[in-house]
């Protein structure tokens, strides 16, 4: 682990590990621990993973100020990482709500991006919306799953404004592509590593531009990966069509038999995806 100094003095710390040209890697939540990504399904074989730590997570400080949590302020924080890596540019990969920041960091600073990597991305600094009905048809293509019927009556609950902690435990085997042991601990990990604090800060009013955005999208001309999971509830693959069509030169990807978190769901297929993509 190194850290570093954002620019309102709060310490951040960030992890590297693997070999080969570094990819700097923002995690989703929002605000989750590093943690979670693991090694990218063995992605860091061929590339140097520099996993950042978002401000009051993992092993980064909690802000004086609990605003910074924005998702808008914390592209000074990815800026400040740049910087202190000495990199000119760098290649850029994101999952989930990481993806907004990584957007708007894209937004702000288009000639630091090399290359953008945006895995089961979140659709809100777009402004794009997914319906209902687009996130029963996904989840009715595991209907025949033994824990289907308590998860989609669940689901259900969920989308018609009932969600209760229980609800949102039901729905969980949603997230990946094979609900066996290996993902129910990585779902289980993942419940005691989120700051919810920041979480109900990160998307609130003034975090995002869609309109500026969107524009700022449509200019950058460096190669773009976006990777969807086949059936992720959460981003599915007609929202993250959606997402790729925003810029000049995106590739959508839909990976087979995946969730929300691709890298475990199928850790070869996964890698192909990012080695053909990735320099």
């Amino acid at each position: 682990m190194a850290t570093f100094s954002a620019f309102d003095g709060t310490t951040l710390a960030y992890h590297v590990s693997g070999q080969g040209e570094p990819l700097v890697c923002l995690p989703g939540g929002p605000m989750q621990d590093s943690l979670y990504l693991g090694d990218l399904g063995g992605l860091g074989a061929r590339h140097r993973l520099i996993m950042l730590d978002l401000r009051g997570t993992g092993a980064s400080s909690e802000p004086v100020d609990p605003a910074g949590y924005r998702c808008d302020r914390l592209v000074d924080d990815v800026e400040a990482l740049r910087a202190h890596l000495g990199l000119d540019h760098m290649t850029l990969l994101a999952h989930s709500a990481g993806t907004n920041l990584a957007l708007r960091y894209t937004e702000a600073h288009p000639a630091r991006v090399d290359r953008l990597a945006l895995l089961t991305p979140s659709p809100f600094a777009a402004g794009i919306t997914v319906s209902g009905e687009t996130r029963r048809e996904t989840a009715l293509l595991r209907r025949d799953e033994p824990w289907f019927p308590g998860a989609f009556a669940a689901l259900e609950e969920i989308m018609a404004g009932r969600a209760t902690e229980a609800t949102w435990q039901a729905v969980a085997p949603f997230g990946y592509g094979r609900w066996d042991d290996t993902a129910q601990a990585h779902q289980a990990a993942g419940a005691t590593q989120r700051n919810e604090q920041a979480a109900a800060v990160y998307g609130s009013e003034g975090a995002f531009a869609p309109d500026a955005t969107r524009a700022a999208l449509a200019a950058f001309d460096r190669p773009v990966l976006v990777l969807a999971g086949e059936l992720d509830l959460n981003s599915p693959p007609a929202a993250t069509a959606e997402i790729a069509a925003l810029f000049p030169d995106a590739r959508h990807v839909v990976q087979p038999g995946a969730g929300h978190f691709p890298w475990l769901d199928d850790p070869a297929g996964f890698v192909r995806a990012l080695d053909d993509f990735l320099p």
